[in-house]
């Protein structure tokens, strides 16, 4: 078929750019068979998005545009990212949680949400290095009912995403045991593991690593193949990775062949 019965260049050129955010990369040869055009009309739509800074071409595609390395925008802003996604992934996250489990919750928008979910589990003991997971988890729920948690505070510095980090947050984390831990990350690939943008906060989670006997890892879509600063894991030391819907096929099979189980959230 011609590309002249194809969407047009700007409508295209949307699909792509799409494509391009919600996967984090893109190559040519699956954007010619998903648009039905030919090679060279895919590559000059890369190189028009990439003229207007909003894709980054690489030898045989392209990738998103992240911000720097060591950029870490608040709380507030991450918390308003992907939020049916983050909400899908921390209902199916809370499922894994046993009644009176030991859980350790580390920061994060994500598991600020798991923490909701789990005020109904009875009998949980958490260790969190966020005090906004510690106030979900010990006020009153809208009914008045009180909180069951018993929630641990580890103390620590103050990240401007909310994340509690530095060597007093690691000694009381190296201090403790959980039977499983519950983290998110800035983006994660097969070759860099998970990453942070924040030094102090990869190493308090390598301490929360060390500390839990299972490791639950939720990360929305949007996360993979992003990249920050620092690498604090790779994907093989994942026991079950929790992401949505939105995640392409081909980034599920590279996440099922490395993680102990992927467990995919529908959205809908």
């Amino acid at each position: 078929m011609a590309d002249s019965a194809q969407p047009l260049a700007g409508q295209r050129r949307m699909l792509i750019l799409e494509r391009v955010r919600s996967r984090g990369a893109v190559r040519v040869a699956d954007l010619v068979r998903e648009l039905g055009v030919s090679d060279m009309t895919v590559r000059r739509d890369l190189d028009a998005l990439a003229t207007q800074g909003l894709v980054n071409k690489v030898h045989g595609g392209a990738v998103r545009i992240e911000a720097p390395l060591s950029g870490e925008p608040g709380f507030e802003t991450k918390a308003s990212w992907e939020l049916p996604a983050k909400a899908a992934i921390a209902r199916a996250a809370a499922a894994l949680v046993a009644p009176g489990s030991a859980v350790g919750l580390a920061a994060g928008t994500t598991t600020h949400l798991v923490a909701r979910q789990l005020r109904g589990v009875e009998g949980l003991t958490v260790v969190t290095n966020s005090l906004r997971i510690a106030e979900a988890l010990e006020e009153p729920g809208e009914d008045g009912a009180p909180a069951t948690a018993t929630v641990i505070r580890t103390g620590g510095v103050r990240t401007p995403s909310d994340a509690l980090v530095g060597p007093v947050a690691d000694q009381a984390i190296r201090s403790l045991h959980v039977n499983v831990l519950i983290l998110g990350c800035h983006g994660l690939s097969p070759a860099t593991g998970l990453t942070t943008p924040n030094l102090a906060e990869a190493e308090t989670n390598r301490a929360f690593l060390q500390s839990a006997r299972r490791v639950v890892v939720v990360a929305d879509h949007t996360k993979w193949n992003a990249l920050g600063l620092a690498s604090f894991a790779a994907l093989d030391q994942v026991d079950v990775l929790v992401t949505d819907d939105g995640l392409a096929e081909e980034d599920r099979e590279a996440a099922a062949q490395l993680v102990g189980e992927l467990v995919i959230a529908p959205t809908a």
